[in-house]
């Protein structure tokens, strides 16, 4: 059962290392490549901050984005700010969607977020959380995938599993961890893959993170993920 309010509380505490390692940053620093192409360390931040406002919006009913090219013109304008700016922002646009997220609502209501995608407002946080997670290692200012928490890891695999799975493009494959638990996704044709190792080598491969060359498959290549 997704707890909302827990989930909440970890976004908090996720904001909080970002925000401690943002800001022993500089200018210079903010400018430097992120690990997401095309990106500086200013366009992360500048994202972090702006969705945090479009997951307000979900939850209180609005589009999540004026549109794709607005999103993108948002995080371009914003990337260059200074460190405080990017600081006070990340702030000031996470306590907004904490006091979002404590308002008394039907978390069971289906929300719409990008491109037409509908999930259950429960599920918010978490996905606010990965961005939070995911982003700060983006960063790449020494917090790396080994570093997050290992419920964050766990809950995060099985999230981009069931986002895999069914996919067309995909063959059947079984993700194995050293917990000993295998969790199924991909699609229904083709011989089946098994693909094992480290949950946050797992978990690097689904989110994109890592090429996937330190995991053992077997019974065929490791499969081309499509886009998240």
């Amino acid at each position: 059962m997704i707890d909302h309010a827990h989930d909440l509380d970890s976004v908090r505490e996720a904001t909080e290392r970002l925000l401690t390692a943002a800001g022993k940053l500089d200018n210079a620093a903010l400018a430097e490549p992120s690990r997401l192409p095309g990106w500086t360390r200013g366009h992360v931040l500048a994202h972090l901050a702006r969705n945090a406002d479009a997951l307000v919006n979900v939850l209180a009913g609005r589009p999540m984005y004026e549109s794709a090219e607005a999103r993108d013109a948002d995080i371009a304008r914003d990337a260059a700010r200074p460190l405080d700016v990017h600081l006070a922002d990340l702030r000031e646009s996470a306590a907004r969607f904490q006091e979002e997220g404590g308002r008394a609502a039907d978390w069971t209501r289906t929300v719409e977020l990008r491109n037409g995608v509908l999930d259950q407002a429960a599920r918010i946080p978490f996905r606010r959380l990965i961005e939070v997670e995911l982003h700060h290692v983006d960063l790449g200012t020494g917090y790396e995938l080994e570093d997050l928490p290992d419920e964050f890891v766990r809950r995060e695999i099985q999230f981009l599993a069931d986002r895999f799975s069914g996919h067309a493009s995909l063959p059947p494959v079984t993700l194995t961890g050293g917990n000993g638990h295998t969790l199924r996704t991909g699609g229904t044709q083709g011989p089946a893959v098994t693909v094992g190792g480290p949950a946050w080598d797992l978990l690097g491969w689904l989110a994109g993170r890592r090429s996937g060359t330190a995991l053992e498959v077997t019974g065929g290549p490791l499969p081309a993920l499509p886009p998240l």
